[in-house]
């Protein structure tokens, strides 16, 4: 029993290190948005872009999923696009798709207003 506590406690740490990076990603996504909606483009929309782009070149790397992914999976069997992360289920399977467009959007919106 302690050795599945164990486990339990280093999955729960896992997800929760997850949870808190993507909602770092979350608000620098949606800054981007809000600094080209806002014309706002100080010297932080580029460092904000640059780190999404990291971002991205390491999920690359690590065939589109994230570096925590592969350690969460020796503490469980479960396979739910969420278990690695505490967020909806739909929301874990769609992760990329929802927030790679809203990047795209605000990258797009950012530029217009640098072009303009």
């Amino acid at each position: 029993m302690d050795l599945i506590q164990n486990n339990n406690r280093k999955l729960f740490l896992i997800r929760l290190a997850h949870t808190l990076i993507w909602a770092f990603f979350v608000c620098v996504i949606g800054y981007i948005l809000c600094a080209g909606i806002f014309d706002e483009l100080a010297v932080w929309v580029w460092i904000a872009i640059g780190l999404v782009v990291l971002e991205g070149v390491v999920l690359m790397f690590n065939h589109g999923s994230c570096p925590l992914t592969p350690i969460a999976a020796k503490y469980t069997h479960n396979r739910d696009a969420n278990f690695d992360i505490f967020l909806p289920n739909w929301v874990a399977k769609n992760n990329k798709i929802i927030f790679s467009s809203i990047w795209l959007l605000g990258v797009a919106i950012v530029v217009y207003r640098v072009l303009t």
